[in-house]
This record gives structure tokens, C-alpha cells and sequence, in this order.
């Protein structure tokens, strides 16, 4: 697989991890929504790695020298990356799943202290 299309499944990955903000009021769905991103993000790292590993493999076998065997082993190494994230992987999910979790408490406070009107403002509902 080329560096720039890994490159991109990166980049997607960490979108749609940063993504896993929401506005939902419902905290639990908030942090499963994370953890999920988080999981997907590490699949696909563990999947750029199994891909890597597989490239310069030649030979007999199920993936032998036939002319499809790069999108077989694309989907072999997507297959392996997503069964190991969800196994416990290599510890990259809770990490991330941490620091979405943080950027969403700090984003929410720092939302919080916007809307709140300074000391000594008066607002239509102090009057």
C-alpha cells in the first residue's frame, strides 16, 4: 500500500476519532462513542503495521504470486488489525479513548465559561 494512501487512512482515522465529540446529552454515549473511535483508530495503525509486514512476502499459499493478491492481503491485514483492536490490541485505544475524553471535558468547560456572563452582569434573568 502506497505511503500516501496510508497516510490518508491515518488522517480519516484521526478525524473521525476527533470527530466523537458530540453534543448528545447522554455522557455514556458520548464515551462509547470514543471508545469506538478509538478502537477503529487502532485497527487501522495495526492494520497499516500487518501491511507492512505482509508486502514483501512471495510465494506459494493462499497468497501466492496470483495478480490479486495485494487487495487480498489488504483485506486480510484490515481483518487481522480489526480483530486485534478489538482483543485489547496493543494498549493505542485506551490512550487515545483518554485524550478524546479530555478534549471533550476541556472543550465542554471552556463552552461553559464562555456562556457564562461575567461577574457583576446583570442578564435579563438576574433582574
Amino acid at each position: 500500500m502506497a505511503a500516501g494512501a496510508l497516510d490518508a487512512r491515518f488522517t480519516a482515522a484521526l478525524d473521525a476519532a476527533q470527530s466523537a465529540r458530540v453534543t448528545s446529552p447522554a455522557k455514556t454515549t458520548v464515551q462509547a462513542r470514543a471508545k469506538a473511535q478509538a478502537q477503529d483508530f487502532e485497527a487501522v495503525f495495526l492494520s497499516s503495521m500487518f501491511q507492512e509486514m505482509f508486502s514483501g512476502l512471495q510465494g506459494e499459499g493462499p497468497f501466492g504470486g496470483t495478480p490479486g493478491v495485494g487487495v487480498w492481503r489488504s483485506f486480510l491485514s484490515d481483518e487481522f488489525g480489526k480483530q486485534m483492536a478489538a482483543r485489547g490490541g496493543i494498549g493505542i485505544a485506551p490512550e487515545v479513548y483518554r485524550s478524546l475524553i479530555g478534549q471533550q471535558e476541556a472543550a465542554a468547560g471552556q463552552a461553559a465559561k464562555a456562556s457564562a456572563p461575567a461577574p457583576g452582569v446583570r442578564t435579563a434573568s438576574t433582574h
